[in-house]
């Protein structure tokens, strides 16, 4: 697929004040992009559409350049210690995105300027676990990788990571847009993953992410350029044949890296899952989805900050885990299951 551009840009007048605001901003001049102002990448308005759905389906092809604030970084996933905040917001249409609730009424990309004062916090925290290795997250709001052949802040940020001592950084895509990245000065600390799921899951719930294939193909080239490769399996979701679904990923998956050095390879497994909230936003956004929200399914299971969610029951769970587990062992021997859940 074509690399994402944006129909519309907004800047905040704070982000010309940076190099790589400046240099975005002549970019998409160039481009005869339409261009606005907004005060706060926090309060975009103006995104246009006659109703809802138009205006969400326009802010996910609408990019905000702005400041990152607030510079506390979130504690991350099972994965890491920390989220490093470069983007925020996909525009991809996966049905089952938990973004869609994170994000709400936001559903528009920002990407942040002020890369120095970003590095300058993770030193910080890399600083104070030392000698402990501290470990950041890139992806946990966003698809970096889908936009970074625009403003290379990942790439960057690769080569920050790869010149110090106890960093290390990860991230995960759906997309094959890597070419850019793969003359990063990294030293072999970022661990880039791949998502990855049954041809049933892509088809039906991940439009506008590149395909199967061509995620593989990248993550062809990604370990021939000597990073540490992953894969998450999410979400899991039981789908009729679901079983065959998944043999047929992980086979397909070892044929297609045949002859990569996979001796360091990991994989998180994340089962479907869903809240009451984003069960709504869903099913607003996306009418005709075929995603099986049916709450009397599942298991209701308190989460963080007090938001439930609804998981499969305990027994489909095992039944999901140790499949996972079974087809993983079978075609990648020495592979490392960081987790399920």
């Amino acid at each position: 697929m074509k690399p994402f551009i944006p129909q519309l840009v907004y800047f905040e007048p704070e982000a010309l004040h940076y190099p790589l605001g400046k240099e975005l901003k002549e970019k998409f001049e160039n481009m005869n992009i339409e261009i606005h102002e907004t005060t706060s990448h926090n309060q975009v308005r103006g995104i246009p559409g006659e109703n809802e759905w138009q205006k969400y389906r326009n802010a996910k092809s609408t990019l905000v350049v702005g400041v990152r604030r607030t510079l506390k970084f979130d504690t991350s996933k099972p994965s890491a210690e920390y989220a490093i905040p470069l983007a925020t917001g996909c525009m991809g249409h996966c049905h089952y995105c938990y973004l869609q609730t994170t994000l709400g009424s936001k559903p528009y990309i920002r990407v942040y300027v002020n890369l120095d004062d970003i590095f300058a916090q993770a030193q910080k925290y890399i600083s104070e676990r030392a000698p402990e290795i501290t470990r950041f997250e890139a992806a946990c709001t966003s698809d970096i990788v889908g936009i970074d052949h625009l403003t290379h802040s990942l790439k960057k940020t690769i080569e920050f990571i790869g010149e110090t001592e106890y960093g290390r950084l990860r991230f995960v895509t759906k997309y094959e847009h890597v070419d850019h990245l793969l003359d990063a000065k990294h030293n072999g600390k970022t661990r880039f993953r791949f998502s990855v799921n049954s041809r049933y899951v892509i088809k039906n719930f991940e439009p506008g992410t590149s395909s199967f294939e061509a995620r593989l193909q990248a993550a062809r080239k990604v370990a021939n350029a000597g990073y540490p490769l992953g894969f998450i399996v999410a979400p899991i979701y039981m789908h009729d044949g679901w079983e065959e679904g998944y043999f047929e990923l992980f086979q397909h998956l070892a044929h297609q890296l045949k002859g990569i050095d996979l001796s360091t390879v990991t994989f998180e497994l994340i089962q479907h899952r869903f809240t009451k909230p984003a069960k709504a936003v869903i099913q607003k956004r996306y009418p005709k989805t075929k995603l099986d929200l049916d709450e009397n399914k599942r298991k209701y299971k308190w989460g963080r900050y007090g938001i439930g969610k609804y998981v499969y029951p305990d027994d489909d769970a095992m039944r999901l885990e140790i499949t996972m587990r079974h087809y993983i062992a079978q075609f990648f021997p020495g592979a490392e299951v960081q987790y399920f859940t």
